[in-house]
C-alpha cells in the first residue's frame, strides 16, 4: 500500500488543478543551512554564482514540465529581472489553456498580475511577501529569485563536468534539495501534503538540482526536478544578458485592485 499512497500524494503536489488554468517572506538569506558532508568546493562555486547574480540583473526563460495522471503540461515564463533592485517583469504562457497568458510585474515590494479572475481588465496587486507556492517546485507567482534561493541551498553538491549551455561553456554542478528548501514559502495546504508524502516515503522527497556556472563564475542555467512514482516536475531556468538594464513599467494605481491571494497553474 505504501507505493500507491506515495503516488496519490505526489500527483496532488505536482499536478492538482493542472487542467484548470484560472488565474511567505521575501528573504535575501539562504533558505537552509548547507550540508556539513557536502564538498565545499562545488557548493561554494554554486553559492558564489547565485550571490553574484542576486546583486545583478538578467533576462531569463523558465520551462516548466508537469506530468501526472496521464497528462503532460508545459509552461514557459520569460522576462527580465533586476535582482539587486528587486524589480522585474515576466510573461507566463500555457498553450491551449483556458487562460493561456498572464503578465506579472515586480516592483516596490509588490507583484502586479494580469488575468486575475474577478478584477476584469485591471491588474491584481498584492505584497510580494504574501505570494505563496501552490505546487511542488513552483515559485510563488513565478518569482525567479525564489528559484535562486532554492538553488543556493543545494546539498551534497558534485562537479559533473563541462557542458555547452546555449553556446556558453559551463561547469555543471548537481545536488539535492532538502525538505525545508522544497517547502519554502509553500501554501499551508500544499505544505501539509508535502509533509505527508515525506512521512509516507520515510525520507525527504527525491528532489534534484543542477546549476551551470561559466568560466567567469556566472550562473547561466538552473534545473530542479522530481520524479515521484510517475508524477514528474522539472523547472529549467536559462539566464542571459547578465548585467544588462531591465526596464519595468509599473501599472498605474488607478488600474489596480488589491487581492489577497492568487492561485492557478499559471501563477505557481
Amino acid at each position: 500500500m505504501r507505493r500507491p499512497l506515495v503516488l496519490v500524494a505526489a500527483a496532488a503536489l505536482l499536478c492538482a488543478g493542472c487542467s484548470s488554468t484560472d488565474a511567505g517572506d521575501h528573504d535575501k538569506a539562504a533558505a537552509a543551512s548547507p550540508s556539513s558532508t557536502s564538498s565545499s568546493g562545488p557548493r561554494s562555486a554554486v553559492r558564489a554564482a547565485v550571490a553574484a547574480l542576486r546583486e545583478d540583473s538578467a533576462g531569463f526563460r523558465q520551462e516548466i514540465e508537469l506530468e501526472g495522471e496521464g497528462q503532460v503540461y508545459g509552461l514557459t515564463v520569460t522576462g527580465g529581472f533586476d535582482f539587486a533592485a528587486d524589480r522585474g517583469h515576466l510573461a507566463v504562457d500555457l498553450p491551449g489553456g483556458a487562460i493561456d497568458h498572464s503578465d506579472q510585474v515586480f516592483a516596490d515590494g509588490k507583484i502586479y498580475i494580469s488575468g486575475v479572475q474577478g478584477v476584469g481588465k485591471a491588474w491584481g496587486v498584492l505584497p510580494r511577501v504574501k505570494a505563496q507556492a501552490h505546487y511542488l517546485l513552483r515559485a510563488p507567482l513565478n518569482d525567479p529569485e525564489h528559484v535562486l534561493q532554492q538553488i543556493a541551498t543545494m546539498r551534497e553538491v558534485s562537479r559533473e563536468g563541462e557542458e555547452k549551455v546555449h553556446g556558453v561553456r559551463a561547469v555543471r554542478y548537481r545536488g539535492i534539495l532538502d525538505h525545508r528548501t522544497v517547502t519554502l514559502r509553500m501554501a499551508p495546504d500544499v505544505r501539509t501534503k508535502t509533509d505527508q508524502a515525506r512521512d509516507i516515503l520515510g525520507s525527504d522527497l527525491p528532489v534534484f538540482a543542477d546549476a551551470w556556472v561559466d568560466d567567469r563564475g556566472r550562473l547561466v542555467q538552473t534545473r530542479m526536478s522530481a520524479n515521484l512514482s510517475g508524477a514528474k516536475v522539472t523547472l529549467t531556468m536559462a539566464l542571459s544578458d547578465i548585467g544588462e538594464p531591465v526596464h519595468v513599467t509599473v501599472p498605474k494605481a488607478a488600474d489596480t485592485i488589491p487581492v489577497n491571494e492568487v492561485s492557478g497553474i499559471l501563477n505557481g
